[in-house]
């Protein structure tokens, strides 16, 4: 009767946790649920899970539960279950070698489950035995190893899952983020700057000349152009800044918390990071890479996300008007410096004035 009563209670959290895990929306949130599930399902043992890195070169500590710890990092080579492509355990036999990851290491017995998932090892569950609780241990061999299961499967639901959120926002190209993704981001961030009042501006971005290098080059020069402005228009980001590809050779930055005059010098900046890049195709390097740029503030050139893109690009053609290779801000700017147009608004230019 006891182990009747064992066993349904072992197939009812087994139940539980599949729910509870496929159900899950992060990875954070999933080794937690991990751990809280574990602690319950095999009280004699402490375990630790372990994640591949995106490098695939070591792996990642994530949980631990029931007294165990985990490494920051681990490498594929210091455990024996990844190194053989099964489970391993170390009791079982009258010859036994220690994982490298299991030391500082007391003698107890331990299992190290690779965790797969759709053919492909993304994990390691390590379970080690509590003292004098070596003979349950062992006997839960079969239960751990349905656990790993069901942890693996859950990891898979929720990369892929990530996987497909990111394909639905991120340029395929570049990697940026695409249109969509930037204006949900900007309404956000309005509606953010509405409620505490921290600034808010948006940066315009045009490829000078683009269509030369497609036209001389070929579209797999002009490819690498805009990946290497991408990349340096993603090096330039901060925090909770972000940076999108929205179309051919425009691309836009959103800078919350950057003052008027921050988000100009910002944007003179990535002027100069874009200009220093030198990109090569084939045997030869690509002719200098320049971008105008446009700037628009929240509120003063609009509360709504089209207001200000609209703003961003006039300030945009501006730049291309005056000769391109140089920075402008909207029309009606709060800030003071910068020269007066031809209607007496206040406009700041920035960096050399290339050939129309």
């Amino acid at each position: 009767m006891a182990d009747q009563l064992r066993l349904a209670r072992e197939v009812r959290l087994l139940g539980e946790l599949n729910e509870w895990l496929q159900s899950s929306r992060s990875l954070d949130e999933l080794f937690d649920m991990v751990s809280r599930f574990m602690t319950h399902i095999l009280p004699e043992a402490e375990g630790s899970v372990y994640v591949y890195s995106n490098s695939r070169d070591v792996l990642d500590g994530c949980a631990s539960w029931n007294g165990g710890t985990h490494k920051a990092h681990i490498h594929p080579e210091g455990c024996w279950g990844l190194r053989r492509g099964r489970t391993y355990e170390f009791g079982a036999s009258e010859i036994d070698f220690i994982c490298e990851h299991a030391e500082p290491h007391d003698g107890r017995q331990y299992f190290c489950f690779p965790i797969l998932a759709h053919g492909e090892t993304v994990g390691l569950l390590h379970l080690r035995a509590h003292e004098n609780c070596e003979e349950e241990f062992h006997v839960s061999r079969k239960l751990a190893q349905l656990c790993a299961e069901q942890i693996s499967m859950a990891i898979a639901n929720v990369r892929m899952r990530d996987q497909l959120h990111d394909q639905s926002v991120r340029d395929p190209l570049t990697g940026l983020f695409n249109r969509r993704h930037m204006t949900e981001t900007l309404r956000k961030s309005i509606s953010r700057s509405q409620q505490t009042g921290v600034p808010l501006s948006l940066i315009a971005v045009d490829v000078d000349h683009f269509k030369k290098f497609n036209d001389t080059h070929g579209h797999d020069a002009g490819d690498m152009v805009l990946r290497a402005v991408g990349a340096a228009l993603e090096q330039g980001c901060d925090r909770d800044e972000v940076a999108c590809r929205i179309g051919g050779e425009e691309f836009m930055l959103i800078l919350p918390d950057n003052t008027p005059d921050d988000a100009v010098s910002r944007a003179e900046k990535l002027r100069q990071s874009v200009e220093a890049v030198s990109v090569r195709y084939g045997d030869k390097s690509l002719p200098r890479i320049t971008i105008s740029v446009g700037v628009s503030h929240y509120p003063a050139h609009g509360t709504m996300p089209q207001d200000l893109m609209r703003a961003a690009d006039d300030a945009l053609y501006m730049a291309k008007d005056k000769g391109r290779n140089q920075v402008q801000v909207a029309k009606g700017t709060p800030t003071e410096t910068g020269s007066a147009d031809s209607n007496g608004q206040k406009v700041r230019t920035s960096g050399p004035v290339a050939a129309a």
